[in-house]
């Protein structure tokens, strides 16, 4: 990975950090062999935009929990159903690369600090304590990325 990256020329990797919101996929790079790729997909508390799935409290009522083994279970539900829709999704074609919303990684969770509602976005936080937010963080994300017995590659 860190070949790869240091391979690319600076215009290439910020090219490569743009998803244009589903207009455009960060593009392929044919002399690297890196293909073009849809890295947008929403899992700030449930997946979103790609359909039927399971949907979960927003962060905020997940915060007020105070479990992060609930936060782990619910990251394990967001992780299978996610898995699931992108080995649907690529079924589908021979590229091996999925539409926008179905891809390996997720914008999720929101691990900022809820510290000024002129934000306007606190509601996807898990409130303003620093140690709450990065215990119930790191349990969401290792729910998400926990493959059990599955060879599936985790998500990122």
């Amino acid at each position: 990975a860190e070949a790869l990256v240091n391979a690319l020329t600076p215009y290439e990797k910020t090219l490569q950090l743009a998803t244009n919101f589903g207009a455009a996929p960060a593009p392929a790079v044919p002399r690297l062999g890196l293909p073009s790729y849809n890295w947008r997909s929403n899992a700030i508390h449930g997946l979103a935009d790609n359909g039927v799935s399971t949907q979960f409290p927003q962060a905020i009522g997940l915060g007020a929990t105070w479990d992060p083994e609930k936060l782990f279970l619910a990251g394990m539900v967001i992780g299978v159903e996610q898995r699931a829709k992108h080995n649907i999704q690529t079924g589908y074609n021979d590229r091996n690369d999925s539409s926008m919303d179905h891809g390996l990684n997720l914008w999720g969770p929101n691990i900022n600090m809820f510290r000024d509602p002129r934000w306007g976005r606190g509601q996807e936080t898990y409130g303003e304590d620093p140690v709450l937010t990065g215990a119930l963080g790191s349990a969401m994300i290792r729910g998400m990325q926990w493959t059990g017995n599955s060879t599936h590659p985790p998500l990122t």
